[in-house]
């Protein structure tokens, strides 16, 4: 008996845009779709499935999603000529705001599904790929899909963990609240267990994932647990070595929170914590229910606990009113706290946000010039975190191969990528480097013998 030949793998390219919840979103389609027989391919056109996985926040986010459907026009056609199928979905946070418009602009686009229903791509594709070539914008259901998700296939030692989803904030410049839904907190006992199956699975470090992660309140053994609960929960699972969290808020930083990046080992000395703006009244008529004093407070008491802490934020610039001299306020801030890196953007309207319909839109001339300043300002103070750190000897988490022969790849503490030499090491292993030198974007150094300064 002759054997059969196998099937050909059907192949699925996906795009992602925006934040790191997008990239944990991503991968969490690939493991809905590879028991499917979806392999993923780098070229969309001889893709049968496109995901264009996408982000709401940043400018210009929607242009971008119709000039990339216009693109795999061609590529869809072509296919259709010869007698093959491209499925054209479009996911996240724009297929939410704008899911209707899409298709009602784009007629090659044959499915439309929000951050909620990720759990349900199979059943939505196959209902979308039928002959008939129905075309589908899915209901937006709520938290259901993390009981659904199968488990994790991570693809190395380093894994995102998403605990929390939503947000309650309503800062005036932010369409989360609309295209991601109230906050929703994952029970403790269901994230601790995803964090062990990741552990079995031989990841070593874990970012935990949230639009207000450390607003974290999920049920745990005795009610509601806070954040600084799941932590201490999650620094107990055997194998997981480093914990980290984006992105916080400022009004969560508690200080039991506080006090925990001084006494746990396993989180990491490196936090994300956006600020937006250094002027008080820009901060109010951002809705982001801290002042300047309030942030550089919590900054204080972190060095206390933490002397040697990472912090990054986020900044906007051109915030509708923001005059030369509030501008100036941010580039105080920044002189005072000083940060490892930082994510600026010029102030962009969404549709939907207060901020959109605001008196004293910032001209696009203004913006550009406020960012640039702001730009060479962190820019400097990222080339010099980095640069502090040659000839100290850190902890590297090993990650993959470098790219020369004999050189590995890795990641400091205070999330530094770094190439060092070491032909020994194993991927999950943390080693001693000494860093030799710096740039603004990476470390390169050599494996050390002497014990490691931070851990």
């Amino acid at each position: 008996m002759s054997e059969q030949k196998r099937p050909e793998p059907k192949r699925l390219f996906m795009e992602t845009y925006g934040c790191q919840m997008n990239v944990y979103d991503s991968e969490r389609m690939r493991d809905v779709l590879t028991p499917l027989g979806y392999a993923i391919t780098e070229k969309p056109d001889d893709a049968d499935l496109v995901i264009l996985n996408t982000c709401h926040i940043r400018e210009k986010a929607t242009d971008k999603v119709y000039s990339e459907i216009g693109r795999l026009r061609a590529h869809k056609e072509r296919r259709a000529a010869e007698g093959k199928g491209m499925t054209i979905t479009i996911a996240g946070c724009v297929a939410q705001a704008e899911g209707e418009e899409i298709m009602r602009r784009a007629p090659e686009v044959d499915l439309v599904v929000g951050p909620q229903a990720y759990h349900k791509l199979p059943e939505l594709i196959a209902r979308a790929s039928r002959k008939m070539g129905e075309r589908l914008a899915a209901d937006f259901t709520a938290q259901e899909k993390f009981d659904a998700l199968p488990a994790r296939a991570p693809d190395g030692v380093t894994a995102f963990l998403s605990i929390q989803e939503g947000c309650d904030k309503f800062c005036t410049f932010c369409v989360v609240p609309y295209t991601r839904g109230a906050e929703y907190s994952r029970p403790l006992t269901d994230v601790v267990a995803e964090a062990r199956a990741l552990a079995d699975r031989g990841v070593r470090e874990i970012t935990l994932l949230g639009q207000n992660v450390n607003a974290y309140h999920g049920v745990g053994p005795r009610g509601a647990a806070s954040f600084t609960e799941l932590l201490d929960a999650l620094a107990q699972v055997d194998g997981i070595k480093r914990i980290r969290y984006t992105t916080s808020h400022p009004i969560e930083m508690t200080d039991e929170l506080i006090a925990m990046h001084g006494s746990e080992a396993k989180l990491m000395p490196y936090l994300h914590l956006p600020v937006q703006s250094g002027s008080d009244r820009i901060l109010k008529a951002m809705n982001r229910k801290h002042d300047g004093a309030f942030y550089r407070d919590i900054i204080t008491r972190l060095r206390a606990v933490r002397p040697d802490i990472a912090l990054s934020t986020d900044f906007i610039v051109g915030f509708p009113g923001e005059k030369e001299r509030e501008f100036e306020e941010t580039m105080q801030l920044v002189r005072d706290v000083g940060f490892a890196a930082a994510y600026s953007f010029k102030y962009s309207a969404r549709p939907g946000t207060p901020a959109a319909s605001m008196l004293g839109q910032v001209s696009e001339e203004a913006k550009t010039e406020r960012l640039n300043q702001l730009l060479a300002l962190l820019s400097e103070q990222q080339r010099a975190f980095n640069q502090a750190q040659v000839e100290r000897v850190l902890p590297v988490l090993v990650v993959g191969n470098g790219r020369k022969p004999g050189q590995k790849q890795g990641r400091t503490p205070y999330a530094q990528g770094v190439h060092f030499e070491d032909s020994q090491a194993q991927s999950g292993d943390i080693v001693p480097v000494r860093i030799l030198a710096a740039t603004q974007g990476s470390l390169t150094g050599v494996r050390q013998t002497l014990t490691p300064e931070a851990a």
